[in-house]
């Protein structure tokens, strides 16, 4: 598990470089689940990224220049993300997840949304709640909506309806199953 107070900041350090070159950034996955109410082990840090692939290629090696242990993973074609990078620091992994050419809606829209901020003192944002049960539930597979229930179920009142309408506005199946899970959980 990663050091999270040495992983906020490096998180942030990366965040202030993608930010001078227009990229914004969310922290998305388990530090998310966090912000929102439900703490679960990690072993890293993602942050949510809206860009090209040959701008992730450039983003890589401008945080080579800064000092960073970089690998780019590209995407292939049957790939829902658009590529991501592993950033490799004393304090753990932080990956730099990119929804760029597949599924560019959701990360714009979460940053026009509410903003949350990982901690007091830093700039770092946080993914709004809706967006976050959307990208779990594009992500798909039991430990997603396992990671949904229990946010919804901490969470109490979420707008469901709102997330239902997210939901049909990117075409993501599940939210029913993930209605019918809390339904059943009482």
């Amino acid at each position: 598990m990663p050091e999270t107070d040495d992983s906020l900041l490096e998180a942030e350090r990366i965040s202030a470089i993608l930010s001078s070159h227009e990229v914004p950034v969310l922290v998305i996955g388990a530090v998310a689940l966090a912000a929102h109410g439900y703490v679960r082990a990690t072993f890293d840090i993602d942050l949510g990224v809206n860009v090209a692939i040959r701008d992730l290629k450039i983003l890589e090696m401008h945080l080579r220049s800064a000092g960073f242990v970089t690998a780019l993973h590209e995407p292939d074609g049957d790939d829902p993300l658009g590529g991501v990078i592993d950033v490799t620091s004393p304090s753990g992994l932080i990956q730099i997840v990119n929804f760029g050419d597949r599924f560019p809606a959701v990360i714009q829209d979460a940053l026009e949304g509410e903003k949350i901020q990982a901690r007091p003192d830093l700039a770092l944002r946080v993914i709004p709640l809706p967006q976050l049960v959307v990208l779990k539930l594009y992500a798909g597979g039991v430990k997603s909506l396992a990671d949904i229930i229990e946010l919804l179920r901490r969470n109490p009142e979420a707008d469901l309806q709102n997330i239902e309408t997210l939901c049909r506005k990117y075409r993501l199946r599940g939210w029913n199953r993930v209605l019918a899970e809390l339904e059943q959980l009482g």
